[in-house]
C-alpha cells in the first residue's frame, strides 16, 4: 500500500534503537528521507547504514541530546523544515515524590514536555505554510494508566498531552496533525511502533471502515510468524478530514501490532 509520503522529509528523535529506530525503518520504507537524531554516534550510525542499504533513501545523522537546546538546534539545522516530526526521547526515572526537589522536576519537564514542544514550535508554522504537517509524539502508557513509581513521568507527559490537545485543533484545518502515542512495556530492542498509518495525507477508505472503534485494530494471530523487525502499524487517526480528531492518545494495547498479529 502506498501511503502517499514519498519524497517528504522526517526528523525523527532518539532513532538509533527501539521505537525510534522502527518508525525510522519504516518510513524509509515509505521513500521518505530522513534526519535521525540520537546521543550515541556508533549506533546511530549503523542504524543509518542499515537504512540507507535496504532502502536507498537518503539518512542524515546528529549525533546529539535532543532534550538539550544545543541538540535540538543542530537536530533543526540539519533538518530545518521537516514534514513529519517524531518526537521520542527516554522518559525520568522511577522513585518517590518525597525525594524529588525542584531541580529533579525542572529536568524531567524539561526532556519529556518542553522538548517536544519546542520542536513543534520549531516546525509548525512551515508545516502549517506546506499545507502538510505530521507531528507523532512517543510519550508513555502512564498518561492513561499512571503508575505510583513513576509520578515524573505521569505528570509531565500528561502535561504535554494538554497542551497538545488544545494546538492540535487549531491546526488540523492546515492539514497539520498532531497526535500521541502512548507505549507501555515491551522488549524495545527488537520490537518497533512505526506510526506510518498516523502519517497518511489521505484517506483510505477500506482501511478506516475496518476500525472496529477509533484507533482501535482488530487482530488475529498470523500462521506466517513475526514480519522484520516486528510491528510496522498504527491506527489511521491523522487523516485530515472534516470529521478527523487531532489531539488524540492511543495506548498500547491500541497502537502496537505485535510481531505475531495481523489485521483482519
Amino acid at each position: 500500500m502506498d501511503f502517499g509520503l514519498r519524497g517528504r522529509k522526517a526528523l525523527v528523535c532518539a532513532a538509533s534503537k527501539g521505537l525510534g529506530k522502527g518508525c525510522a525503518e519504516q518510513l524509509a520504507g515509505e521513500g521518505v528521507a530522513l534526519t535521525l537524531v540520537a546521543r550515541g554516534q556508533v549506533p546511530l550510525e549503523e542504524t543509518a547504514r542499515d537504512i540507507r542499504e535496504a532502502y536507498g533513501v537518503s539518512v542524515t545523522t546528529v549525533a546529539a541530546d535532543i532534550t538539550t537546546p544545543e541538540g535540538r538546534t543542530a537536530a533543526l539545522a540539519a533538518c530545518p523544515s521537516p514534514d513529519i516530526l517524531i518526537n521520542n526521547a527516554g522518559g525520568p526515572p522511577p522513585g518517590d515524590f518525597r525525594d524529588w526537589d525542584r531541580d529533579i522536576w525542572i529536568r524531567a519537564l524539561d526532556a519529556n514536555m518542553l522538548t517536544p514542544i519546542e520542536l513543534i514550535k520549531a516546525t509548525v508554522d512551515g508545516m502549517i505554510e506546506r499545507r502538510f504537517g505530521r507531528i507523532v509524539n512517543i510519550t508513555s502508557g502512564a498518561v492513561k494508566a499512571p503508575i505510583e513509581t513513576l509520578g515524573l513521568s505521569n505528570g509531565v507527559r500528561a502535561g504535554l498531552t494538554g497542551f497538545v490537545a488544545g494546538l492540535a485543533r487549531k491546526t488540523v484545518e492546515f492539514n497539520v496533525t498532531i497526535n500521541n502515542l502512548l507505549p507501555g512495556p515491551a522488549p524495545l530492542t527488537r520490537s518497533a511502533c512505526a506510526p506510518i498509518s498516523v502519517l497518511w495525507p489521505r484517506r483510505v477508505g477500506k482501511a478506516s471502515r475496518r476500525l472496529t472503534t477509533p484507533g482501535v485494530w482488530r487482530t488475529r494471530p498470523s500462521a506466517s510468524g513475526p514480519p522484520r523487525n516486528s510491528v510496522p502499524l498504527a491506527p489511521t487517526f491523522a487523516v485530515p478530514r472534516p470529521d478527523s480528531s487531532p489531539g488524540r492518545i492511543f495506548s498500547w494495547t491500541e497502537v502496537l501490532i505485535r510481531a505475531h498479529f495481523e489485521l483482519v
